[in-house]
């Protein structure tokens, strides 16, 4: 029966499953880059989140590998390109976090509009503050979606139930939801009042909004990013919300996460524009968690196994 490596910690229900349809789960999360590459002959595929970057050099041990599954939606560490090129399935589970994400990109834009992080903290202070406190409604603005595969969807979809206008841009695919109009760059540039980001990160989509990207808007903007740090250049955002051409703006992902988005190094925290960052109160921060509810945890595990099992009963 095949034999699957598991160099991450997941839901145990990824591995129960498996292992109940009569596969053999290896579960080495401490194993080293250079283990993973040792090893990796043995067997027929490998379960990974975001610990390690799989190469070219690393996949290429894995001489009977079928499949690489990862637990969540980027795929910028693993050589997809070359895995696909030599017949091994790369497989992720986006439709496991998509309605975590869409509600965590909500919730920070509600929180940013009505300067709850701000009135909450006055509060516990003593200060009774109305008038500087005064919101901002969502009903009536018109939110871009940039980006429309899972996570770009089910915040298209909760949107609707507040009045909003939602358009869609998607280069690659062509959007069908009910109610969000599938629009082109210029129409985003002319109309948007919020700007959300659902994006991979490629070549292409690094550093895409940078102070060229934001200057292209008509009205002056809100950001949401819950997809990957790196989209995003701080360094020119701050200064457009220095000139308020930038309105605010809601991060869940930073450009000085490590590539395992679980820590900011030391060295980043002494970058000028990471101490600009965290002093701005016109921008939300949230430590990479849209995606990491209790529910979506269990899903992006179940998701998961159902694809492995098409997978290897395919073989």
């Amino acid at each position: 029966m095949p034999r699957i490596l598991f160099i991450d910690s997941n839901h145990p229900i990824l591995h129960q499953t498996l292992m109940s349809a009569g596969f053999t789960c290896d579960l080495n999360y401490n194993w080293t880059e250079q283990e993973i590459a040792d090893n990796l002959h043995l067997y027929h595929g490998i379960v990974i989140r975001s610990r390690i970057t799989l190469t070219p050099a690393i996949i290429g041990k894995g001489t009977q590998l079928k499949f690489i599954a990862r637990a969540g939606a980027g795929m910028e560490n693993i050589a997809t390109a070359y895995a696909e090129s030599i017949n091994i399935k790369c497989i992720n589970s986006p439709e496991g976090n998509k309605d975590a994400v869409a509600e965590h990109a909500l919730g920070m834009l509600l929180t940013l509009f009505n300067n709850l992080n701000t009135a909450d903290a006055q509060v516990r202070q003593g200060k009774w503050i109305r008038e500087a406190n005064r919101g901002t409604e969502l009903k009536g603005k018109t939110v871009a979606i940039i980006g429309c595969g899972n996570m770009g969807s089910a915040f298209a979809e909760l949107l609707k139930a507040f009045g909003v206008t939602v358009i869609a841009y998607d280069k690659y695919k062509t959007i069908n939801i009910a109610g969000v109009r599938q629009v082109q760059m210029p129409e985003v540039f002319d109309t948007a009042d919020v700007v959300s980001l659902h994006l991979p990160l490629t070549d292409e989509t690094t550093n895409l909004l940078n102070d060229a990207y934001i200057k292209q808007f008509k009205k002056n903007i809100y950001i949401i990013n819950t997809a990957r740090g790196k989209n995003v250049n701080t360094a020119h955002l701050l200064n457009n919300i220095d000139s308020g051409k930038v309105l605010g703006a809601c991060l869940d992902v930073l450009e000085f996460e490590g590539t395992s988005f679980e820590n900011i190094s030391a060295e980043m925290m002494q970058n000028p524009t990471w101490q600009k960052l965290i002093t701005c109160n016109k921008i939300i921060l949230t430590p990479h968690i849209a995606g990491w509810t209790t529910e979506s945890n269990q899903k992006i595990a179940e998701v998961l196994a159902e694809k492995i099992r098409a997978v290897l009963s395919a073989r």
